[in-house]
C-alpha cells in the first residue's frame, strides 16, 4: 500500500514537473524570439495552454498529445505577436512538447524503478 501512495505522489510531483518545462522552454522560445516584455507572463498564458492541449491529448489517445500540444502552442503564439511563420510555430510547439514528455516520461520511469513499481 505504500509504493502506491508514493508512486500516486511521485505522479503528482511528476506533472508539476511537466508544466514547469513546458513553462521554460516557453519562456525560452520567447526570449529567443526577442519577446522581452511581460515574458513570464507571456510563458504562463503559453505553457498553461500548451499544457491543456498535452493533457487532453493524453487522456484521449497518447498520440493526441503531439497532435493537441503543438496547435494549442501555435494558437496561443499567434496572439503574443511572435515574428515566426505558422509552420515555424507548430515546429517549435512540438519540438517543445517533444523534450517536455520525454525529459518528464524518462524521469517518472527512473522514479518507478527507484521504488520497484516497475
Amino acid at each position: 500500500m505504500l509504493y502506491r501512495i508514493v508512486t500516486v505522489i511521485g505522479a503528482l510531483v511528476f506533472v508539476v514537473i511537466l508544466y514547469g518545462l513546458i513553462w521554460g522552454f516557453s519562456r525560452w522560445f520567447l526570449k529567443h524570439h526577442g519577446i522581452y516584455d511581460q515574458v513570464s507572463d507571456r510563458a504562463t498564458v503559453l505553457a498553461t495552454w500548451t499544457f491543456a492541449g498535452v493533457s487532453v491529448g493524453l487522456a484521449m489517445v497518447v498520440m493526441g498529445a503531439f497532435v493537441l500540444g503543438p496547435w494549442a502552442f501555435y494558437r496561443t503564439l499567434r496572439g503574443h505577436g511572435v515574428d515566426v511563420s505558422d509552420a515555424a510555430a507548430v515546429g517549435w510547439g512540438l519540438l517543445i512538447v517533444v523534450l517536455s514528455l520525454g525529459i518528464t516520461a524518462a524521469g517518472f520511469f527512473a522514479f518507478l524503478m527507484a521504488v520497484g513499481a516497475y
